[in-house]
């Protein structure tokens, strides 16, 4: 196979067989574009999900409210109230003529056959004015990314001066996340696309050998992105915007990793063959098995999340994975061929010529390598030392972002629920939902509302089985209190013998999510722990090194959490992790910090071998180290492209995989393992007994 990947004519037939599949992603097996946001997926016997699938039978099941708040900085006056809410009309003994009326096309609601909106509530400050505007629900999001935009257009018309205008609720929200991710592709891959390039062109220091790995990538990205979702559709799944996201980012990074591997073993190998096509075949074989350990690592890391009880991480999981692989078969297939029918010239003005000198042998890395070996125990103490100090800041995180702090760029969505929890309270425009039997739902009633943080519980529709109580909560939406608040609700509600209580609504759903991760967690990541372990042993057949190798990973990962966490709150103002952040980073730094740890390690086997355990791996650091910190800074750049998306979990995601993919290259590949290399031995590689120290 690898003959005929690097052969002079099958080199061709090669490129045309990748052209041909590249063809077949782009045209038959295109996928259906979607702009989806973000969904939850919990199981169907959570809690919050059964609460909905009951009120689904209940009267105005389908209904969806969007909330219109009016604001001054003082109390409104008379002129002001009087266009909110209207004037009494003695006939129809209701407020009438008030800004309400001026969304009644948007209603579901009817009161005498004709569609109703209910008057403008004012706050008890007299600062506030709230318009609740009931509608049909819809999951199409173009049609509530219109109609949202067309009541913020409505709500502003002919208001008196001085009054602040904002459109929130679930249909604001709705619309401004769909936002987030409107055009993202684009952005996203713009973004990704000029800072591989430029770190390519920086990198090998020439005006042609960037693009064929870049190109390469690139079109390996596109075909993933069009069959990851059709291998998702498979299983039932929608990939969301959060998931291309970080497919596109992980594509580029692991890929454009691989190409660098190669060409940099296929830089030494053509000073040593004349033959470049003998040469590249060498490369692949030596650096081969580096890239496809790293490549399985992340796919079977990626596939852990197939055990999530989370359908959106199962997404993530099974979108990347496909990902990869196909990163990997083109590293590994299509960049050889691309790479070796263009000949040495590509790498003008630098072309390696045969015979020439291996400058690394002597270069910055091999003089690290040889100081590393002289006082590795120092060495390892001051690495010890970094990372301790910087995995101290993990104590102090806190996880969990209410719903206003999850956007970079506060949408309007954000200020107007901010807005209307200063003046009223704040769960009053997403309700707690408990449902009970209909026969003692009077007595669910009173015990909910001697609930600590309850504000009011209202009586909602009913149906002979079942009736609907909606339940305003004190605490902003999505807070440590809301979910304390929750939780009291459902131990107060089993006390009703019989009437078969649950609690839903959005709050309640999303402190399901909440336990949710913390149940993912539990069982992937000692799952990712285990299948990285048992590559490496497959793969050094060793297993003193593994251990060694998968402790830097973890304690790097642990580091990296507490420098983001000190960034976010020094810096960025953050007050908490989001809920994903946690099992995604780890996921991402284990799996892909491992990965430098492989190029170098599997290396320095390799030359251990030959010269023993210390030479060995001063060889492996002076021949790696450049690519590998080229890799691993390319990789940190490209995650840091997250941070163009507006949603906060993106934006730390990407900073503290920045951050733990850095210290895996300049620090823990770099001088901690090679230091516990050097202070171990041959022992490093026990139970293999063929190399020396």
């Amino acid at each position: 196979m690898i003959k005929f990947i690097t052969g002079r004519k099958s080199a061709w037939v090669t490129l045309l067989i990748g052209l041909i599949f590249a063809i077949l992603a782009f045209g038959p097996l295109r996928a259906a574009s979607t702009e989806t946001s973000p969904g939850v997926g919990l199981p169907a016997d959570t809690e919050s999900v059964v609460v909905d699938e009951l009120i689904s039978t209940l009267p105005g099941s389908d209904s969806t409210a969007a909330v219109i708040v009016y604001a001054a900085d003082s109390k409104l006056t008379d002129e002001q109230v009087t266009w909110l809410q209207g004037s009494f009309d003695p006939m129809a003994q209701m407020l009438v003529g008030g800004a309400n009326e001026k969304f009644v096309e948007f209603s579901n609601l009817e009161v005498n056959g004709s569609k109703f909106v209910p008057p403008a509530a004012i706050s008890e400050d007299s600062t506030t004015a709230v318009i609740t505007v009931p509608m049909e629900q819809t999951d199409a999001t173009e049609e509530i990314v219109e109609r949202v935009k067309i009541l913020r257009e409505l709500a502003k018309e002919d208001a008196p001066a001085g009054l602040e205008v904002y459109v929130t609720g679930p249909e604001g929200f709705s619309a401004d996340l769909s936002g987030v991710f409107a055009g993202a592709d684009f952005t996203l891959l713009l973004s990704t696309v000029i800072i591989v390039a430029v770190l390519l062109l920086i990198t090998y220091r020439s005006p042609t050998l960037w693009l064929v790995p870049l190109l390469v990538v690139g079109v390996a990205d596109g075909m993933a992105g069009q069959l990851a979702r059709q291998v998702a559709a498979l299983f039932g799944i929608t990939p969301d915007g959060s998931v291309t996201g970080i497919l596109s980012v992980l594509v580029f990074g692991a890929g454009t990793n691989y190409a660098l591997l190669l060409i940099a073993r296929y830089r030494e190998e053509l000073l040593l063959h004349e033959d470049r096509h003998f040469a590249m075949a060498q490369a692949v074989r030596g650096a081969g098995p580096a890239i496809i350990a790293s490549g399985t690592t992340v796919t079977l890391a990626l596939l852990t999340l197939s055990f999530a009880d989370l359908a959106g991480n199962r997404a993530l999981g099974l979108v990347c994975a496909t990902g990869i692989v196909i990163a990997m078969i083109a590293a590994l297939g299509v960049l050889p061929a691309a790479l070796v029918v263009f000949g040495r010239g590509l790498f003008w003005p630098f072309v390696p010529k045969f015979g020439g000198i291996n400058k690394s042998d002597s270069g910055l890395w091999a003089k690290l390598a040889k100081g590393v070996s002289k006082r590795p125990v120092a060495v390892s103490i001051l690495g010890v030392l970094i990372l301790g100090g910087l995995a101290s800041g993990v104590s102090g995180i806190q996880v969990g972002l209410a719903s206003t702090d999850r956007f970079l760029k506060t949408p309007e969505a954000v200020v107007g629920q901010q807005v209307l929890a200063e003046a009223f309270p704040a769960g009053s425009t997403s309700p707690t939902i408990v449902v009970a039997k209909s026969a003692q739902a009077e007595e669910v009633k009173a015990l909910v509302e001697n609930v600590d943080g309850v504000d009011s519980v209202s009586v909602g529709e009913s149906n002979a089985t079942i009736t609907q109580l909606n339940v305003v909560l004190e605490a902003e939406g999505q807070s440590e209190e809301a979910y304390a608040a929750i939780n009291l609700i459902r131990d107060e509600v089993d006390k009703a013998t019989g009437a078969d209580a649950k609690v839903g609504g959005l709050d309640a759903q999303a402190l399901d999510v909440k336990d949710a991760y913390a149940h993912d967690q539990l069982i992937v990541i000692p799952l990712i722990l285990i299948l990285v372990f048992v590559v490496l042993v497959i793969l050094l057949r060793s297993f003193v090194a593994p251990v060694l190798l998968l402790t830097t990973v973890v304690a790097s990962f642990f580091a990296s959490m507490g420098a983001g966490w000190l960034i976010f709150t020094s810096v960025l103002g953050f007050p908490a992790l989001d809920l994903s952040v946690f099992l995604y980073s780890f996921l991402f730094l284990v799996a892909l910090g491992v990965d430098y740890n492989i190029f170098l390690v599997t290396r320095a086997k390799e030359e251990a071998e030959k010269v023993g355990t210390r030479q060995g791996m001063i060889k492996a650091l002076s021949a790696t180290g450049g690519v590998i910190t080229s890799a691993g800074i390319l990789l940190a750049a490209v995650f840091a492209v997250l941070g163009v998306l507006p949603l906060v979990a993106l934006a730390q995601i990407g900073v503290i995989v920045c951050i733990g993919v850095l210290l895996d290259t300049l620090l823990v590949r770099t001088v901690i393992v090679p230091a516990l290399a050097f202070m171990t031995g041959k022992k490093f590689w026990w139970p293999l007994k063929k190399i020396e120290a």
